[in-house]
Parts: C-alpha cells; structure tokens; sequence
C-alpha cells in the first residue's frame, strides 16, 4: 500500500484500486477506483478535478449534502459502511469543538462533514477530514495510518493534532491540510511523544 499526500486533503491511496480523498491539489496520474469526499466545501468537493478522474466505474462517497453536487456519488453518514470488493468504507464523525465561524457557529458544525476509515489488505487508514480532535476519535481501533489535518484556524492546529494521534494511537500518523504549519514541527513535537510520523 502506497500513501501520498499530494496537496492539502488530497491523498492518494494505492494498491490493487486507486483511491483519493477530497481531490482538489496535486498530481492525479492515476484514474480513480474510489473517490472519498468529505464534505461540500470548494477546497474538498473539486467538481472538476472529480470529473478529471474519474471513470464510468469509479465509487464516489460523501455526504448526503455533498452528494447532490455530484452525479452518482453515494451519501454516507457516520457509522455507515460500503463494500467494494475486499475493500471496506466507513464513515465517521469530523467536526469542529472550538473553531467558529461566528460565536457558537463552527466552521464545520457536527453532521455536516465526515471522515472515513478504509480497511484494504489487512490494514486500516484513518482519513480525518476536516475536524478538531473529537471524543469519538478515542473509540477507533486498530488503525495503522491516520491522515490528521494540522493547520489550525478550520481544523486542528499541531498540538489538538498530537493529542488526537495519541488518543487514536495509529502505528503512524501522516499530517496533511497544513496551509503555513510546518510539517517538520509536527513531526518533531510528534516525536517527543512517542508517535511515528511519516511525511509524505
């Protein structure tokens, strides 16, 4: 299995499929088996880059509002599942507890944006989304790769983000969404932890 983050929550997840989550910066060398979509905003729902690279056989999961934006994808809510062959999708939880939009308005308020879990080849990749560190973060198991934003302001800043690593306690973490964070600084900070972190 091959991660890569190509440019702010795009990732592109490889093995017998390609998967991407939220393709809107990057190289996209590859056609799409899955496209994850966690929720409407423009910088995660790319029409364009969808249609880019997508195929008439490619799997689009997202958000019941997102889904409307785009032709034949699936909504999802967190707990649901999907199966595509010997790959499993879960949603889950991805929202904010302290970052607003205006007082008591989040960003990204509970129910509007996902994340996802995917399980293929015996391992489990946590893709969170756009999200603080949230309680259900502490009820994952068993995940080998967790993608954890870490630019603050919309989402976790690098310190929510190693407290969300250690709470998941993912064999290792992957920082993405970092706008002027320093990667680097999470990895060391990470570190200090007791966390593997791999840049990508």
């Amino acid at each position: 299995m091959d991660i890569k983050v190509l440019g702010h929550a795009t990732v592109m997840i490889t093995n017998s499929k390609t998967i991407y989550t939220d393709p809107y910066k990057g190289d996209f060398s590859k056609k799409a088996d899955i496209i994850l979509v966690s929720h409407s905003h423009y910088d995660h729902l790319d029409i364009k880059r969808i249609n880019e690279i997508k195929t008439d056989n490619t799997k689009i999961f997202t958000t019941k509002e997102a889904s409307s934006k785009i032709i034949g994808a699936i909504s999802m809510n967190p707990g649901d599942k999907q199966v595509i062959g010997d790959i499993t999708i879960k949603a889950v939880h991805a929202y904010n507890v302290d970052k607003f939009r205006s007082p008591g308005i989040p960003f990204h308020p509970k129910g509007f944006g996902i994340g996802f879990i995917i399980t293929m080849e015996g391992k489990r990749v946590y893709f969170a989304g756009d999200t603080d560190f949230i309680p259900e973060m502490k009820t994952f198991e068993n995940i080998d790769y967790a993608l954890l934003p870490i630019s603050g302001t919309y989402v976790m800043d690098i310190d929510e983000a190693i407290q969300a690593a250690k709470a998941i306690n993912a064999n290792i973490v992957i920082p993405m969404h970092e706008f002027k964070a320093n990667k680097q600084d999470f990895a060391s900070k990470a570190k200090e932890q007791g966390i593997t972190v791999e840049l990508s």
